[in-house]
Order: structure tokens, then sequence, then C-alpha cells
């Protein structure tokens, strides 16, 4: 059978699970790929640090140089993360006859435009499964599978470890700081975990789908988001008094006005597929005008499920499948966007507002006033009893569920309540989904 030769630049957690699956599996891969996958190199910076697995002798390597020199290496998965060196090696990668596989999607969400315009100048290919959502094929379900349709709308959570985070402050009652840990125990999170928390990790990728889907132009650094780290185990306990879940949702939706586009924790109707993601998996809601909503979870990280969308990357370089994937999408193109991107002020929805108030008679009126006037309506009022041991003594959680109004006047409200004397700070501000 005909060979090809590829290698790995990067041996770390997906590298690891790559190479173990070419070295390990090759009758399956070969039957797949019509050819068998030979590993002929892999790259790494520190070559005497101990490895999970062994490798055949004479392929480890420091020198980058010996991939991009050697004309037999026909595909690269790209492994490393960051902005650089990734970029630099991804470009050399490219300028020495390679097509490229990578997991990278900070690189991609930051240097797309660039990665690409450079690969289809120089006739070459990248594929980037992996990049997003893990071991759940999204890149090609969007840009092949649902290619007859006209994306409507995407809605997904794509951050196992936030989505982790949730889960366990939800089924343990615990908060957020223990929550974390537990995710730093167990290996869902970074030592920083920042990325994951913030929305940064969860924009990044919604900017790769955005444009996929919809044929948008947008920088992930132009998405609003806002993070998970000032949720309470409160919250999640008035969350599910209301019949939802919390969850850090990415959202695309098209509506007249343009593309709504965001990231930020939302209130999800319990029985709802997205509200049912427990753990670190991920899900993706997709709904076409043709196929209608189709729905997509599974594990979103880890080292075997990102392994798998790397290495079916490999097969589709190997056998062209990509090269005219490539070709015929245009990404990061100089073509006009298809969409734009809506004012986010004028996004519409409801909103979950929590307040700590001192507990007193006519809080409530300047409360409402506040609603009132910036012509936020109220659906409904959560007020329990003081707990036993308050930590703010004198002062109680006071729960509003609004109707729909805009992004910007429920932000205007919330800023204008937290300067009220009877509210203290650290306020939160959810959407509902709707």
């Amino acid at each position: 059978m005909e060979e090809a030769k590829v290698a790995i630049v990067g041996l770390g957690t997906v590298g690891t699970g790559v190479a173990r699956l070419l070295l390990e599996q090759p009758a399956r891969l070969a039957r797949h790929a019509g050819r068998r996958l030979c590993l002929a190199r892999v790259v790494v910076a520190h070559p005497e640090k101990p490895r999970a697995l062994t490798l055949p002798p004479r392929v480890l390597t420091t020198d980058l140089e010996a991939v991009a020199r050697d004309p037999e290496i026909v595909a690269v998965a790209h492994l490393v993360g960051g902005l650089e060196p990734a970029r630099s090696i991804m470009l050399r990668l490219l300028e020495s006859g390679k097509d490229v596989v990578t997991a990278n999607k900070a690189l991609l969400a930051e240097h797309g435009p660039e990665i690409f315009d450079r690969a289809r100048a120089l006739g070459r290919s990248v594929a980037f499964e992996a990049s997003v959502a893990g071991g759940i094929p999204i890149i090609a379900n969007i840009s092949q599978c649902l290619s007859a349709n006209r994306i409507v709308s995407l809605h997904a959570i794509l951050n196992g470890t936030s989505n982790f985070i949730l889960t366990h402050m939800e089924e343990h009652g615990a908060g957020y700081a223990e929550a974390l840990a537990e995710a730093q125990r167990l290996g869902y999170a970074e030592a920083d975990p920042r990325l994951d928390v913030d929305g940064t990790d969860t924009a990044q990728k919604l900017a790769i789908l955005a444009h996929l889907a919809f044929g948008a132009r947008v920088s992930w650094h132009e998405i609003p988001r806002q993070g998970i780290d000032t949720i309470e185990a409160a919250d999640l306990r008035y969350a599910r008094e209301l019949g939802y879940r919390i969850k850090l949702l990415a959202i695309a939706e098209l509506v007249n006005e343009g593309l709504e586009l965001h990231v930020s924790p939302t209130l999800v109707r319990c029985g709802t597929p997205l509200a049912e993601v427990r753990g670190a998996y991920n899900a993706i809601s997709v709904v076409g005008d043709a196929v209608g909503r189709v729905f997509f979870h599974g594990l979103g990280a880890g080292q075997m499920p990102t392994a798998s969308a790397v290495v079916a990357d490999l097969i589709d370089t190997v056998v062209g499948r990509a090269a005219i994937t490539f070709r015929t999408l245009e990404l990061w193109s100089q073509r006009e966007a298809l969409v734009t991107p809506r004012e986010h002020a004028n996004t519409k929805g409801r909103f979950y507002l929590r307040f700590t108030v001192e507990d007193r008679p006519g809080v409530m009126a300047e409360l409402t006033g506040v609603l009132g006037r910036e012509g936020v309506s109220i659906a409904s009022v959560i007020q329990h009893e003081p707990p036993e041991e308050a930590v703010q003594p004198g002062c109680v959680p006071l729960v509003i569920v609004t109707h729909q109004t805009t992004e910007g006047a429920s932000q205007r409200a919330l800023e204008q309540i937290e300067r009220l004397s009877c509210v203290r700070p650290n306020s939160v501000r959810m959407r509902i989904r709707q």
C-alpha cells in the first residue's frame, strides 16, 4: 500500500494522543486514507522530558527544519499553543510546501487572515477541525454537511472548564472558588484559568464559527463577552427555582439588524438539550433554514477526543479532500463580509438581575423607579427571608426577572441601581434564553 509521511510539531497532551493513534491504529487509519500514514518526525522543544509513549528510533527531534526540508513529509499536525512561536512555525511549514492541520483556535482567531492568505498563495491547505469543540465535528458539519442551508442561529457551550465549574457548583452547592479548585485538581482547568472562565476561549471559538456559518468578518476582541467568575452558588439556586440552569453560552443569531454575537452566562430552561449538558462536555445547537434544528454534543477537549479530530484532518489532507474544501471555501479571504454584527446595546432579551439590598421598607420602590425610567418591565421577583448567617447583616438578596428589553437598557439600569445607597456592590446580570 502507498505510504504518506506525516509529522507532528508539539508533543503535549494532544500531540501525544495523535502520535498514539498513528502508531497504534495503522490498519484502521489506512482503510480510511487508502494509504499508510507513517509518522516520520515529531518536533519538540524539550526532548529530555519523559513521554507517555515510546516513539520509533530517530523520530524525535528539536529541529523544525528536519520537517520543513523533508520533501517526503506531506502533512504536519501543528499542535503548538499560543500565538508565538506558533504563528512563525505555521508560516514556515506552509512555505516549505506542507499542508497543515492545527488545533490552535487562538492562532486562527488572531491571525486567520494572514495564515489563510499565505496558504492560498502557496497552494497549500490548513485544516482546523480540532480548534473548536474538540472531538465534535462541528467545522465539517457547518462548512460542508450543512452547506445547503442558510444558518439562522447557533447557540453553543464551547468551554468544558466553565461548564464543569457550573455543573459542580449546582450539583454540590459549591462556591466558585471551590469548584475551580476541583476543576484544576482533575485537570479540566489550567493553573491560570482566566482565558477559560472570562469568556476569551469561547469568544475565539465563536469568531471561527461565525465566520464559517455566516461569513462574518469579526475579530474575537470585538465580541462582547462576560465570564462566570462573578456567579455565586446562590445564583444557581435561584435559577433552578425559576426553572433554569446557568450555562456559559456563545450565541450567533441572524436578526433584522444584522448578526447578534455575544458570550455570556445565560439562564437556559431546564429540560432543553443545552441545559442538560453536564461536566466538561460541549454542545452546539444549530438552526438551518432547510434542515431545521440539529444538535451536536460531546467532549470538547481532552487528549483523545481532540486527537480524533486532528487525525481525521490528517486523513482528509493526505487524501486530498482538505485541499478541495480549502480552495472552495476561501476562508478568511478578502471577500466582502456577508453579514455585519449588530450594535450589542440593541440586542433584545430577558434578564436575571440579583442585588444585595438593605432590608427596609422602600427599597423595592427605589429599584423599580430606576427600572421604570429605563423602560425595563418586571416579570417576577424573588425575595426570601434573610439567611440566619447573612454575609452582610441587615441585607437581603433580591432577584428580579425582566420582560424583554435591550442589553443597553438593562445595563444602564444596573449601573444606576448599584449607585443607590441601599444597594451593596457586586450585583449580577445574566441573560435568559428565550
